[in-house]
């Protein structure tokens, strides 16, 4: 059973000087989020950390330039980021003046993640003069140099985290290189692609290219769950703000159509759980190029048309992850059976059927299940394995894994990643030996505090505070996200009624403990407890607005429900 636990206050914070208007809700949630100052509230453009300072990009740029009236190709990545980043480039290079860009996805099923030898094989016959790679690239040490040795120039722009060794590109640009000095580490594959862009924008006497763009540029960052610093929640904002005012491209309001959002309200959330997702699946099931497609669309119709494709996929996915949930659920079961009820810190699942696109999902979906690291393995047609993995804070899953290589030279294929997710190949037959591995690694380095499953929320909310002037407060305090979590509260309510609603959702009546009033909430795919009318019930709960009324109403989006819950402090 979680914990229900108050989040830590950022030390200092009880001294900070607030704008006078500030709401005191808003005070008691964001003293407790990692911001310097309040003045990190203010999300203008002017605020992000200066161009100048990334080390790489003044080469980048010239190199760029050199190719102005050459063939450039763009290799991008078949997640959302990726999508967001080559389009990005696409359009920026091409509104730039650049004579000849192009890019190319490479399908995830039969060339592998990133610039491979194949990769450059199936291109080299449309005559690139440069190739970049955008959101992949720092370890891709044989294509890089299959490219080079056919005289093509290979720019690499990404954000994850380089090996021990570089591939030999003529200019790596990322903000997690061991010699970089910048210090936005937290950027994505488009935040990385932005201020390349910036750079090259001002050589070029166009400063506000880029900009144009930031619609793709929050859809990428926010849809790759990076750590919201400032630098990343400003561009978030600066992009949910335009797409709001309709200055977005034709394919994001594609998907927010068929995501059936009002682009007008979009936030945050709403792109990372509805539209994100949409894009992504053309990665995990098919091609990404019908996302990028998508993207870069001029015309509203065919935007509209490929939006479409893509959520015919999502549901697809949908269908698949749910099978593969529950075939997973039953192989922890197993392991629960094996260990006598106990479970391995890090838990190793395969079946041979299980879509290679989708394991990811269901290694996150077991993490938050059981909180504990997690490897989904599948099969492939060339007879390895290909793994995601998906961890908890405390341990860092690429350093577990160039650790069990190490230990075990040859035993992993490839791997990359960063802290909280990673993806592997291995042979069939190093199975049982990767698990035995990174089983170790987990009793040496994750303890019992690790594992514990804790819920972390911003404390009680009064009655008065249960409107619609302090939901929308908190909505527009955002973008909220991964290391800037969205406002949690805890109360006690009695529950004056429950009913299922859309098959799978508990939806409520209850009425705050000690006050009056009535207050809907929903539970999404949560069922109806034993509770009975007049019962006192815990609520982990969101302030939400539901827009679904002619007049917006607020609504408590239930996380957790206990009967017995004990707060402790944090």
């Amino acid at each position: 059973m979680p914990t229900i636990q108050r989040r830590q206050r950022v030390p200092g914070s009880e001294s900070w000087c607030w704008p006078p208007e500030t709401h005191r809700v808003l005070r008691q949630v964001l003293s407790s989020r990692p911001i310097a100052s309040p003045k990190e509230l203010d999300l203008n453009l002017s605020g992000l950390r200066p161009v100048g300072e990334f080390d790489g990009l003044e080469d980048a740029v010239q190199l760029l330039c050199r190719h102005r009236n050459g063939c450039i190709l763009i290799v991008g990545d078949f997640d959302a980021d990726g999508a967001t980043s080559a389009a990005l480039m696409y359009l920026c290079l091409r509104s730039l003046g650049f004579a000849k860009v192009n890019f190319f996805i490479p399908d995830r099923f039969e060339l592998g993640y990133g610039l491979t030898t194949e990769v450059v094989e199936r291109i080299k016959g449309s005559g690139p003069t440069l190739l970049v790679t955008v959101d992949n690239g720092v370890t891709s040490i044989d294509g890089v140099a299959a490219a080079r040795a056919l005289d093509i120039d290979v720019l690499v722009t990404d954000h994850h985290l380089p090996g021990a060794e570089l591939p030999v590109a003529n200019v790596i640009v990322n903000p997690n290189l061991h010699n970089s000095h910048f210090s936005g580490k937290n950027l994505s594959g488009v935040g990385v692609v932005f201020y390349l862009l910036a750079a090259l924008g001002r050589e070029l006497d166009e400063p506000g290219c880029v900009t144009e763009y930031l619609d793709l540029v929050a859809l990428g960052t926010i849809a790759d769950l990076v750590h919201l610093d400032h630098s990343n929640r400003i561009l978030i904002d600066e992009g949910l703000r335009r797409i709001r005012a309709g200055r977005c491209r034709p394919g994001i309001r594609a998907l927010c159509q068929v995501s059936e959002i009002a682009w007008e309200d979009v936030t945050g959330t709403n792109l990372a759980y509805q539209v994100a997702p949409r894009l992504n699946a053309a990665g995990r099931l098919d091609d990404m190029t019908v996302g990028v497609r998508c993207l870069i669309s001029d015309s509203e119709t065919d935007a509209l048309a490929f939006a479409e494709s893509l959520d015919a996929l999502n549901r697809k996915r949908r269908v698949i992850e749910s099978k593969m949930k529950a075939e997973a659920a039953l192989l922890v079961d197993e392991e629960q059976l094996l260990l006598s009820g106990h479970l391995p810190t890090i838990l190793c699942l395969f079946r041979d059927d299980w879509h290679e696109g989708v394991v990811g999902l269901i290694a996150s979906r077991i993490k938050d299940s059981c909180h504990r690291p997690v490897f989904a393995f599948t099969s492939t047609d060339s007879g390895q394995l290909k793994g995601s993995g998906r961890s908890v804070p405390g341990f860092h899953l690429r350093d577990a894994l160039v650790d069990v290589n190490a230990a075990h030279p040859g035993l992993i294929s490839r791997f990359g990643g960063h802290a909280m997710a990673a993806g592997l190949s291995l042979d069939l037959s190093g199975f049982d030996t990767f698990r035995a591995a990174i089983a170790r690694l987990g009793q040496e380095r994750l303890s019992p505090e690790h594992l514990a499953q804790r819920i972390l929320t911003d404390g009680e909310l009064k009655a008065a505070d249960l409107n619609l002037e302090v939901a929308t407060l908190l909505r527009d305090a955002g973008p909220w996200g991964q290391g800037f979590p969205e406002p949690l509260f805890e109360g006690r309510f009695e529950l004056l009624g429950q009913r299922v609603v859309g098959n799978k959702h508990l939806k409520m009546s209850v009425q705050l403990v000690g006050s009056v009033g009535r207050l809907d909430a929903i539970a999404f795919n949560m069922e109806p407890g034993n509770w009975r009318k007049g019962d006192v019930l815990t609520l982990v709960y969101r302030l939400g607005l539901n827009d679904y009324f002619t007049v917006p109403q607020i609504q408590l989006v239930v996380e957790f429900i206990d009967s017995d819950a004990v707060t402790e402090a944090y």
